[in-house]
C-alpha cells in the first residue's frame, strides 16, 4: 500500500489519498458523488482503521476493507455490520480523540455528521 487510503475496483486503483486523519474519507465521498461506482463492489485499503473510519465507511456502503492497522473498536463495528475485512495489526485503540468520542457510537450517519462538523469548524 502506497497511499493513506486506496480504493480498488477489482485490481484497478480508482481512488487514492495521502491526507491525514479522516480527511481522505471526505475526499472519497466527493469522488464517489462525482462517479457512479457501487461501493459494495469496491475494496477500501486504509493505513489505519479506527472506529470513526469504520463507521463512516459502513455509512458509505463499503462491504470490503483492508487495514494495515485496525483498532478493536473498529473491528467491533465491522463485525456488527458483517463487513468482510482483514488487517495486518490489531491494536486496542487508535491514539486519537475521535476514537474516544465515538467509543459507544454504532450509527455511521451520526459519526459522519460529527466528524464533518469537526472538520468544518477547523476550517473557519
Amino acid at each position: 500500500m502506497i497511499h493513506s487510503l486506496e480504493v480498488y475496483k477489482g485490481n484497478e486503483l480508482i481512488f487514492a489519498s495521502d491526507r491525514h486523519w479522516l480527511h481522505p474519507l471526505f475526499e472519497l465521498e466527493r469522488f464517489l458523488n462525482a462517479n457512479s461506482y457501487q461501493t459494495a463492489e469496491l475494496l477500501v485499503k486504509d493505513k489505519i482503521i479506527g472506529r470513526a473510519a469504520a463507521l463512516i465507511l459502513v455509512y458509505f456502503g463499503f462491504k470490503k476493507m483492508q487495514g494495515q492497522t485496525m483498532s478493536l473498536l473498529a473491528r467491533e463495528v465491522l463485525d456488527y455490520y458483517k463487513i468482510d475485512y482483514t488487517f495486518e495489526r490489531l491494536i486496542e485503540r487508535v491514539a486519537c480523540q475521535t476514537e474516544e468520542l465515538l467509543r459507544t457510537e454504532w450509527e455511521g450517519k451520526t459519526a459522519y455528521q460529527l466528524i464533518k462538523r469537526r472538520i468544518e469548524s477547523r476550517q473557519t
